[in-house]
């Protein structure tokens, strides 16, 4: 033994090669872990100190943003000093900053590029020196601000710059290559500045006065972007001191954790190294074949556990071995199974028709789960009986009677009992013991078929128990594995037929609502015919009543103000009496007619508008100026009072002069002689324009103002002759209506009427001046 390990240990080079030295597994684990050990508490110390000195530096940075925006946005520093040049007020401020440890300079450019103010503390004689002479001043490089007055910036801007040899300030990569790589060995500063900017310019308008542009020749002066700009820089002596301290500290740790690490792997190692030594050297006695001695461990630790195993392990692994095979053989049956599974429930669940998946189901699942034979019995809840619905597997005269076969469904602790009412799964191994718990008929069919041993799984949904499906393998015995592949499908199967149910009885219902809409539509139809017809003779009927009616009326009018006119001679009091009533009657009857032909055309032109930017108080004036003459003889003042400025309305002009003509003169018609007619017009913030025409006749019951704009309503007032046919506001508010407005009426018996209406202003808004 003693041999194989020194020979193990010392392999013999082949002839001519010059000998290995041999490096013990001890040393080079001391050695690997030492490096190890070193490299990690150098790189962990090297990012702690990293990590602790960019907090630091991003607290500097903080510190400086946080001192120029407050500075930027004070509007006092901003227009006393930047816009005004007040040096007391520069000084104070720039005093302020320096009277913090950090700030080492302040520098205030105004927007020309001039310098308004600047201080510094001044550069340091060297490191150790912590005083700062004044006789030295130190300054930002001049190219910065003008950076940022051709690109100004809403954040500051942070240079970092270095003391060059000349004790001027130059950017930290124009600095040498030391303090480029170990920054801490020199003093840098950080120059934060910001571009003090002008607040965005409001739209200029003709009444528009700035006190900071002028106008020149008709040509206005642009301002500079900013005020100003505005630096200071911050030393990172502070951050510089505490990163030195923080290195000395850490590299003593570093130094002291890496002295131990060593000592503890050289300790470690021997204990190891020791009894892997013994190990290696039985280890080759396997390798070769041969067998093995048995080790005893020396320790109790893993290198003992391991010598313990390694006497078992050549039969351990023989043992793996066969489980491992067995189980693959498992893996791979289960998986066939569940893949025959998956693809007879893609299959089952593809199809809505009932009769195709009856002839499916049982086919996919014989030819794919290995059953000789199927059966599928649902369930009829009408008469709370079962039927064989499909059935493979047996011969065609089995067949023809199990199909006409009904099994009753009672609680009488038969099989059906347990898949129907308890939803339990039943494994029948030997049918003889389970005789008595079968319905005799199917008992007959099973012992002719020649089925010795069965399962039966029932088919569940939500609506409750639709069936079940029950196999069996022939000649060999069922088992509780074939019990879980059906359990698995099972549901898959319910749910075919609990879909393919619901679509048959959905197709159902759609074919009898197609029948009753196609009847309902065939009624509708009849009857909106019937309606069109009625009303092409109402249009007609209208038409034709009017032309004969306007006629003679025509005829009595002219002859009625040629004898008013004096043309057939002298008249008498009571004739001309006579005729002034014959005249008023027939100017009444023809606006109820011209009224009854509006009403007639509504539903034929309710698409008919045409729409265009209108001035509401100027079709107010025009109706109002032809109306005029009647207001006149009435002794009725008519006012149109406009608002300043009125938006445009989107409206048909037509449309609008009638609606305003029918109001105005209604108010004309139901105002007393010495009233007054008034039209008022105003916007409001919803993008409507109101419009109200108020007069001081008799009014309008409270009770009957709800009715005022139905056709043919019958409205009782003080002055019947001024009514005619009662449709003038209703062709009104079908009108207002065809604008997307809204019209309605406020009154008071005895004081008078006012008629409201709104209507939307017109997309493009524009400023009207109202009519003279």
């Amino acid at each position: 033994m003693t041999a194989e390990l020194t020979a193990l240990q010392n392999p013999t080079p082949p002839s001519g090669a010059p000998p290995r030295p041999f490096i013990s597994l001890r040393t080079k684990f001391v050695v690997f872990f030492s490096l190890i050990l070193v490299l990690t508490c150098s790189t962990l110390s090297w990012y702690f100190v990293e990590i602790r000195r960019d907090a630091m530096l991003q607290n500097l940075h903080r510190l400086g943003t946080i001192l120029l925006t407050n500075i930027a946005h004070n509007n006092h520093f901003r227009f006393a000093g930047l816009v005004a040049e007040d040096q007391t007020t520069l000084q104070q401020y720039i005093e302020g900053l320096l009277s913090i440890d950090e700030v080492v300079y302040v520098v205030v450019t105004g927007s020309n590029g001039q310098t308004l103010a600047r201080y510094s503390k001044g550069a340091r004689q060297s490191l150790t020196d912590p005083q700062r002479s004044l006789s030295h001043p130190i300054y930002p490089p001049a190219d910065i601000v003008q950076r940022l007055a051709q690109t100004p910036a809403t954040v500051p801007q942070i240079t970092p710059l270095v003391v060059s040899d000349q004790l001027t300030l130059a950017p930290q990569n124009q600095g040498s290559l030391m303090t480029q790589v170990f920054p801490t060995l020199s003093e840098t500063l950080y120059d934060f500045a910001l571009p003090v900017l002008r607040a965005s310019p409001a739209p200029m308008t003709p009444f528009t006065l700035d006190p900071e542009s002028s106008a020149i020749d008709g040509t206005m002066m642009k301002r500079p972007p900013v005020y100003g700009v505005i630096q200071i820089g911050l030393t990172d002596e502070r951050v510089r001191q505490a990163v030195l301290t923080m290195i000395q500290n850490v590299f003593a740790l570093t130094a002291l954790i890496i002295g131990a690490g060593i000592l503890g792997a050289h300790l470690l190692t021997s204990r190891i190294t020791t009894p892997l030594r013994r190990l290696a050297g039985v280890a080759r006695q396997v390798t070769e074949g041969t067998a093995p001695v048995q080790l005893f461990p020396a320790t109790n630790d893993e290198v003992g556990q391991l010598t313990g195993l390694f006497n078992v392990m050549a039969r351990s692994v023989q043992e793996r071995n066969q489980a491992i095979t067995t189980n693959l053989e498992t893996i791979k049956q289960q998986f066939r199974q569940l893949t025959t599974l998956h693809q007879a429930s893609a299959a089952i669940a593809s199809t809505l028709d009932m009769n195709h998946l009856l002839d499916t189901v049982l086919q996919l699942l014989v030819g794919n789960l290995g059953f000789l034979r199927m059966v599928l019995v649902l369930r009829l809840e009408e008469r709370d009986v079962s039927y064989i619905a499909r059935v493979t597997g047996i011969s065609p005269e089995i067949a023809e009677i199990a199909y006409n076969l009904e099994i009753p469904i009672r609680d009488d602790g038969s099989i059906t009992a347990d898949l129907f009412l308890r939803r339990e799964p039943v494994l029948i191994q030997a049918l003889d013991a389970a005789a008595n718990r079968i319905y005799p008929p199917v008992m007959e069919l099973l012992q002719r078929a020649g089925i010795s041993s069965f399962i039966a799984v029932p088919l569940q949904s939500h609506h409750g128990t639709l069936g079940y499906i029950a196999g069996d393998r022939g000649a060999q015995i069922c088992t509780e594995e074939d019990l879980h592949i059906l359990l698995t499908i099972a549901s898959h199967v319910a749910a075919a037929i609990d879909n393919a149910r619901a679509y048959a009885h959905l197709s159902e219902l759609t074919q009898h609502l197609e029948e009753r809409i196609r009847e309902r539509t065939e009624e509708l139809s009849r009857a909106n015919d019937q309606l069109q017809a009625h009303d092409r003779r109402r249009s007609t009927f209208l038409s034709v009543v009017s032309h004969e009616l306007r006629t003679p009326m025509t005829a009595i009018r002219s002859f009625a103000e040629n004898m008013l006119d004096g043309v057939t001679g002298p008249l008498t009091n009571q004739q001309t009496t006579y005729l002034t009533r014959i005249e008023h009657n027939v100017a009444r009857l023809a606006r109820i007619i011209n009224q009854l032909l509006d009403w007639s055309r509504l539903d034929t032109h309710k698409d008919a508008l045409r729409l265009e930017p209108v001035c509401i108080a100027e079709i107010a004036a025009t109706a109002a100026e032809g109306l005029q003459t009647v207001a006149a003889e009435k002794q009725i003042a008519l006012r149109i009072e406009p608002e300043r400025p009125l938006p445009r309305i989107y409206g048909d002009r037509d449309k609008l002069e009638q609606i305003l003509w029918n109001l105005i003169g209604n108010a004309i018609k139901f105002t007393p002689p010495g009233g007054a007619v008034t039209v008022t017009f105003s916007g409001d913030a919803a993008g409507m324009v109101k419009t109200c025409v108020a007069d001081t006749g008799c009014g309008i019951d409270p009770l009957h103002l709800p009715s005022v704009f139905n056709e043919f309503s019958k409205v009782p007032s003080s002055m019947p002759s001024s009514q005619g046919a009662q449709l003038g506001l209703f062709i009104t508010k079908t009108l207002i209506t065809m604008h997307r407005g809204e019209i309605w009426a406020e009154s008071t018996p005895g004081r008078g009427t006012c008629i409201c209406f709104t209507l939307p202003i017109a997309p493009t808004p524009e400023t009207e001046r109202p009519p003279q």
